[in-house]
């Protein structure tokens, strides 16, 4: 009864897709009030009567409500699209890097070049995804509030890529690392950025190594890897996050650039042995032993040299001394002898990445 104009709402909705329906509601009304008042301007300057104006508020009225209607009906139905689509891609990218995804595949001798991707939902990406091209699984997060000063690089310029309606954008985290990304990120044939997230961290493929982020960000790299390989790359890109976010740095790092930041990572058991050796006798002098803790592991981050260590802890180099030689005495240490020292670096660093110890 009351239709719009053609290609009217197509325009509406369209714009719906970057402005929260909210707000075009609002504008409705808003419009709606506006012609409302014109019209009673009008009537009154031709000296309408009420019952002339009634019958054309009834219809402004009517209309507002039917167009408003069809516009959240619309951008509903869309957005319910958009956010299945986005579930979808989310968990196929999950079991591409976890090693769970199916493929089905296309042609008929049955070559693995090109198929659909399945995973642990039904459905398939928006096109063919080549098995065969190579993509660098990663996985990054954010530096933390508290981390080193620095500049930080703008992010690239352009519309977001993930909305309020992408499943795994709640807090912002996911819009910001992809909006860094953005140069460097794999995409399905539809456009979209083949990333998800994973315990509030963002993960999923590029096609080249970042460059230029500055202290933006903190990204885990695996090494270029067809889909087949993709699973054991994700867990080295896992394991130099880790390490790069214990040891405090900031950047685009792999495996094999941290050395053996990521082999803490990497083995754990071997961590908890050592701070059982070098550490453990210091937990039973309570305040005291954490404080020799501490001088320690500032001798070794300021590369033993005792001034800078004692001027980061303010204190005086000899009561850094008196601290470094009780250390020596309660755990058995030499800090001379190379062994030992590798000992204690390796047990501080795995307690810093892994936590204390149960």
């Amino acid at each position: 009864m009351y239709d719009l104009p053609a290609g009217h709402l197509a325009e509406v909705t369209a714009l719906a897709r970057s402005v929260p329906v909210e707000d075009i509601i609002s504008a409705y009304r808003i419009g709606s009030d506006i012609v409302w008042r014109r019209f009673s301007e009008e009537m009154a300057a031709r000296q309408g009567t009420a019952e002339d104006l009634l019958p054309i508020a009834e219809t402004l009225r009517a209309w507002t409500a039917a167009t408003t209607l069809r516009i959240v009906r619309s951008c509903g139905t869309d957005l319910q699209r958009r956010t299945m689509t986005d579930r979808r891609r989310a968990a196929l990218v999950r079991a591409l890097l976890l090693g769970e995804a199916r493929w089905a595949d296309t042609g008929a001798d049955g070559r693995p070049q090109h198929g659909q991707l399945y995973g642990e939902l039904d459905g398939e990406l928006d096109g063919a995804f080549d098995r065969n091209a190579l993509h660098l699984a990663f996985r990054a997060r954010l530096p933390a509030p508290s981390g080193p000063d620095g500049p930080a690089c703008a992010p690239t310029p352009g519309p977001a890529p993930s909305g309020p309606g992408h499943p795994d954008s709640a807090d912002g985290t996911l819009a910001r690392t992809v909006d860094l990304l953005r140069p460097w990120l794999a995409r399905d044939d539809s456009g979209r950025p083949l990333v998800t997230t994973m315990d509030g961290e963002v993960a999923g493929l590029l096609v080249a190594r970042p460059e230029g982020l500055c202290r933006t960000l903190v990204v885990g790299l695996g090494a270029p890897a067809p889909a087949s390989r993709l699973a054991p790359e994700f867990v080295r890109a896992t394991q130099a996050l880790r390490a790069a976010v214990g040891s405090g740095l900031v950047g685009a790092f792999t495996h094999e650039e941290l050395g053996l930041r990521a082999t803490v990572v990497a083995l754990p058991d071997v961590g908890e042995q050592l701070v059982r050796l070098r550490l453990a006798p210091l937990a039973e002098r309570g305040e005291d032993g954490a404080q020799l803790e501490e001088a320690v592991a500032a001798y070794l981050r300021q590369g033993m040299r005792l001034e800078a260590a004692a001027r980061a802890l303010y204190v005086h180099p000899n009561t850094l001394r008196n601290r470094l030689r009780r250390f020596e005495e309660i755990t058995g240490t030499s800090l001379r002898d190379p062994a030992d020292l590798a000992e204690v670096w390796w047990a501080l660093t795995h307690r810093r990445i892994h936590g204390p110890t149960s």
